[in-house]
């Protein structure tokens, strides 16, 4: 399946149902009165968070979402019937935007969360409610309301609590393998990963993490070199950040302090407050030096990049020191203080338009032009 994390819909709620003005003609009951019924409320559309798909793709080919209209009212006191609503899920983590005003109008940020993105417009009123003791055949009706209508942008951010960084080639989806049961693709070419891929660490029972592995960076992402900026968008909800770094490239010209530099740069161009996470340092590939230069090999990398605050040498393809970093990272995550749930609020289901007491002021006006009567 292609991963898909942006697209752009339209959704439309249904229109109200009219209401009638009709009258009870029954053979000796001259005067049976009003008897048009309301019409239908029009159809909600909902949004509901689904942890059972990870992509945007259902959006990306069908663009428009319409709810049931409303049925009009009938004689004999009939009611039209409610229009169907319609729900659409979407992946944890969509943000939901209104096009034309920027506003935010739904951030799903965990399963089952549930979101009315358009109300459907009210139904309209029928004759009976326009009766009175000096209007006793009244031939007003008031029409449906129009249901809401907005042009959505979509953007997934996938939960993750670890997000690894670093240029491609650097070994991010070779560790994602090697400490979850993720099985992202492996190459010796660069930009071999090229969407998101999210991998549960498991340290013990009832311990874990999600760690996302998304496409390489490297310098110049901001003009559009290699995938660019596209899929930083994936580490915005991370806690911290893991910088992997290869010690030993293999081209002979590459510098690893230069280019862990280049994506600091990169970070801090794309957005301060994601560079501002905490990043750990983890230089990566260590089994490829000789045993006797390691020590020497990691100490002139950290005196040259400048030793950050935590740092592992790791060989992500051996899974050589990665089971302490995986702990510390859990025992990290641990001691932070847990997020707030805060309570769902209620739904706010009203329909959209004028109530109907807004109509019952004049209920004394005779409007012949909206006599629908079945004489």
């Amino acid at each position: 399946m292609k991963f898909f994390d942006e697209a752009r819909i339209e959704v439309l709620a249904g229109d109200g149902g009219n209401g009638v003005a009709t009258f009870r003609r029954e053979k000796f009951i001259p005067f049976g009165g009003p008897n048009g019924g309301d019409g239908g409320r029009g159809g909600h559309v909902f949004v509901v968070a689904d942890r059972n798909i990870n992509t945007l793709i259902d959006y990306r080919y069908t663009r428009t979402f319409r709810a049931e209209r409303g049925e009009n009212g009938g004689s004999k006191d009939c009611y039209g019937k409610g229009g169907d609503d319609i729900t659409l899920r979407m992946p944890v983590g969509t943000i939901i935007t209104d096009l034309e005003t920027g506003e935010r109008i739904a951030d799903l940020d965990r399963d089952g969360k549930r979101v009315v993105l358009a109300r459907g417009g009210r139904g309209g009123l029928g004759n009976i409610h326009f009766k009175s003791s000096t209007n006793r055949a009244p031939r007003k009706r008031t029409m449906g309301q129009p249901g809401e209508r907005f042009s959505l942008h979509l953007e997934l951010k996938v939960l993750a609590d670890v997000g690894l960084l670093g240029l491609p080639n650097a070994g991010k989806s070779t560790f994602i393998r090697a400490v979850s049961a993720a099985r992202p693709k492996v190459a010796d070419y660069p930009f071999t990963t090229l969407h998101p891929n999210l991998g549960v660490v498991r340290t013990d029972a009832g311990r874990s993490f999600v760690i996302a592995d998304i496409p390489g960076l490297i310098e110049g992402a901001a003009d559009g070199a290699g995938l660019g900026h596209r899929f930083l968008r994936h580490l915005a909800r991370t806690r911290v950040l893991l910088h992997l770094v290869d010690i030993a490239p293999y081209d002979p010209d590459a510098d690893p302090v230069r280019d862990a530099k280049a994506i600091v740069a990169e970070l801090e161009k794309y957005d301060p407050e994601l560079a501002a996470k905490p990043r750990w340092l983890v230089i990566n590939k260590i089994d490829l030096l000789p045993e006797e230069e390691r020590e020497e090999r990691i100490r002139a990398f950290l005196n040259a990049y400048g030793e950050p605050e935590r740092w592992f040498a790791i060989a992500a393809i051996s899974g050589e020191n990665t089971k302490s970093l995986i702990f510390a990272v859990q025992d990290y995550l641990d001691s932070l203080p847990k997020p707030t749930v805060e309570p769902e609020p209620e739904l706010d289901l009203t329909p959209v338009g004028l109530p109907p007491e807004a109509f019952l002021d004049d209920a004394d006006e005779d409007e012949t032009g909206s006599d629908e009567s079945h004489a």
